[in-house]
């Protein structure tokens, strides 16, 4: 097999030099060129795999090269050559088309790794949309996604993404990440709000034994962990501000630094960050740092929400159902027109996470194995709230606040108001799982039995025992 070819660009004979044995190390042959004219000149004659030039030259800077390559080899991924502490430039190059960037004095480490993973890139075809099974749907906003995932994925650009909750942004950088170069490598997601204050230099860059107490052992961090692939940052806009400063620091340097280690280990990690909130408002509120803004919100993907590509919903359905059935051991029920239109009418404020709860609940009410309108429990009047004000909507439709059994006069007299500090939800739950526990004690445990006096099908009952912990 034939060696892979490079271009290098750059004006300073000592910098070609070094880069030719480098890449010539990995058995990558290699042609230079001195200035833009002559590496327009040499991409007409000769066939590349991969680019790198520095982003000063003496007839104009690499921005304007990476984009005659867009232009006119747009299978060439271009690697950029900036002055240390530029980022502007690195973020300006990245937002062009470039692949990704090294900073001088140029790491010889991080430059093999940029290399490995630029020539791992698949080869760009006719065919523009993705190989993502969950993202589901062929409504123009999701092509459009499609589309988009597939040529980000080649990039090494941070990318933000945007869009309301529930909407599926997990599922997008899955596909960024499935159809990119480190797809072989590992994602990992992270919930940045989920993660203690006191906990996150550690969780994020590891620390050494003995650093704190505690430290029983070395433990690797989350960008370690990811070293080789793609680290998702799930609500970023949660982060508190002083960890703000040092991930933007281990995201610069491509780099982090363990708690009580000497030395900064080196890194390859492709990051994505998503939130539901207005993550540029969080910058004017100074809620977050507008440095690091900058610096993961190199190109922003937007997620379409449900109400935007509401012909999706039969197609959505008809999966969500098959999957809830597969999962419970269960036949698939089929959901009547009616209740297609139903759905359709609807505005999601919870987007296809709510789809989803709303199925898996109708799947226990419905009768004859089809879904009508009434197993779906929509309230006309969260319908038209949602229309006019989401947020308000979600607080009208919660998601997992139902009670599918009823508790007789009796039961109810017995019951007091929760205290202030516990949720209507986990008290409604109380109620529910205490009701069911009851008629399983009274008929020995047969379900069959308790179904039956709890006035709810077999298949309702097992879904109910699952939810809440009683199998």
């Amino acid at each position: 097999m034939a060696n892979k070819k490079a271009l290098i660009i750059d004006d300073e004979p000592d910098i070609r030099e070094l880069l030719e044995i480098t890449l010539g190390r990995m058995n990558i042959d290699t042609a230079s060129a001195e200035d833009v004219t002559s590496a327009k000149s040499l991409l007409e004659e000769q066939t590349f795999d991969f680019c790198l030039s520095d982003m000063n030259l003496p007839d104009g800077n690499g921005i304007e090269l990476v984009q005659h390559i867009s232009d006119h080899f747009p299978g060439i991924p271009v690697a950029m050559i900036t002055a240390h502490g530029s980022m502007e430039s690195a973020v300006e190059a990245l937002k062009a088309g470039a692949f990704d960037f090294v900073s001088k004095p140029v790491n010889l480490d991080q430059l093999r790794n940029l290399v490995d993973t630029a020539l791992n890139l698949k080869p760009l075809n006719a065919k523009s949309d993705i190989d993502s099974p969950s993202l589901l749907g062929e409504a123009g906003a999701m092509k459009a996604l499609r589309k988009q995932i597939s040529k980000l994925a080649r990039s090494q650009a941070p990318i933000y993404i945007s869009g309301e909750s529930g909407s599926g942004k997990e599922l997008v950088a899955r596909s960024i990440h499935d159809n990119g170069p480190h797809q072989d490598g590992t994602f990992v997601p992270v919930n940045c709000g989920a993660i203690p204050s006191e906990l996150m230099e550690s969780e994020f860059f590891g620390h050494m034994k003995g650093s704190f107490t505690g430290a029983v052992s070395d433990k690797e961090g989350l960008f370690q962990a990811a070293s080789g692939g793609t680290l998702f940052l799930d609500e970023v806009a949660d982060l508190p501000l002083p960890m703000q400063v040092k991930l933007l620091r281990g995201i610069q340097e491509k780099a982090v630094r363990p708690i009580g280690g000497q030395q900064e280990i080196s890194v390859d990690v492709r990051i994505l960050s998503a939130t539901h909130k207005d993550l540029a408002k969080e910058v004017e509120l100074g809620n977050f740092r507008q440095d690091l803004f900058y610096r993961i919100n190199v190109i922003e993907l937007s997620v379409p929400s449900l109400r935007d590509r509401i012909e999706d919903i039969p197609m959505l359905a008809d999966s969500l159902l098959a999957r809830i059935a597969e999962e419970y051991k269960m036949q698939a029920p089929k959901i009547s027109t009616e209740a297609i239109n139903a759905l359709k009418g609807y505005a999601f404020p919870g987007n296809v996470r709510e789809l989803e709860n709303i199925l898996e609940r109708a799947i226990t009410l419905c009768d004859d194995d089809v879904i009508t309108p009434e197993d779906l429990q929509l309230s006309g009047s969260a319908i038209e709230t949602a229309r006019v004000d989401p947020e308000v909507a979600k607080a009208s439709t919660a998601d997992d606040a139902d009670l599918a059994t009823e508790v007789s006069g009796e039961d109810a007299r017995k019951l007091s108001l929760p205290d202030d500090e516990e949720s209507l939800d986990s008290y409604l739950e109380n109620i529910e799982k205490n009701v069911i526990v009851e008629a399983l004690e009274a008929t020995r445990w047969n379900k069959t039995a308790a179904a039956k006096n709890l006035g709810i099908t077999f298949r309702a009952l097992r879904y109910k025992l699952k939810k809440l912990g009683l199998e």
